[in-house]
């Protein structure tokens, strides 16, 4: 289930947890953060890149044309990666992309965790959330441990996902609960 938890990022006291998805939307669009439930495609567990993108073509065509994004891909993370723990690693850090960060979780889940305006909004994403992160929007993405995730992603240009990292230790003071 999809959820959102904000806290004072000075106190580090819970502002505001909710599993509504109307209210985590609702929360996060004044940080300019979109958050949206699509419906799930009814696909095989382990299905291919081009049958999950396919499944979605009519909302994905739809949100390329809004957002002007030139195309979409599909990333797959399974606990029985082998690089798993480095592709973790990469985004545990707060870091900033010079693009938008645009996913649509068709299975699995992962904690998107941004750093705005004195807060800390954790928005815990599942199987049929969407969810855009504004470019120079600081945040980190964990996955957990035992990663199962399948992902839309949506991009212009991909060097626009490398992470600048800030040299916080933010993503420490508020460590991640997946699941």
């Amino acid at each position: 289930m999809s959820r959102l938890t904000v806290w004072d990022a000075a106190t580090q006291a819970e502002l505001l947890k909710t599993e509504d998805p109307a209210k985590i939307a609702e929360a996060l669009a004044p940080i300019g953060v979109r958050f949206e439930r699509w419906p799930v495609a009814d696909l095989p567990p382990g299905a291919s890149a081009e049958e999950v993108l396919e499944a979605y073509r009519p909302k994905l065509d739809a949100l390329l044309k809004e957002s002007k994004a030139g195309t979409a891909d599909v990333i797959r993370l399974t606990a029985d990666n082998p690089q798993k723990d480095a592709i973790r690693q990469k985004f545990l850090s707060e870091h900033i992309h010079t693009e938008d960060e645009v996913r649509f979780f068709h299975e699995g889940a992962g904690n998107f965790v941004m750093h705005v305006d004195g807060k800390v909004f954790d928005a815990h994403c599942t199987r049929g959330d969407l969810i855009s992160v504004p470019a120079n929007t600081k945040h980190w993405f964990d996955s957990g441990l035992n990663p199962h995730v399948t992902a839309l992603r949506v991009f212009t240009d991909t060097t626009g996902w490398t992470p600048h990292y800030t040299g916080t230790d933010m993503a420490d003071k508020f460590p991640v609960v997946v699941g």
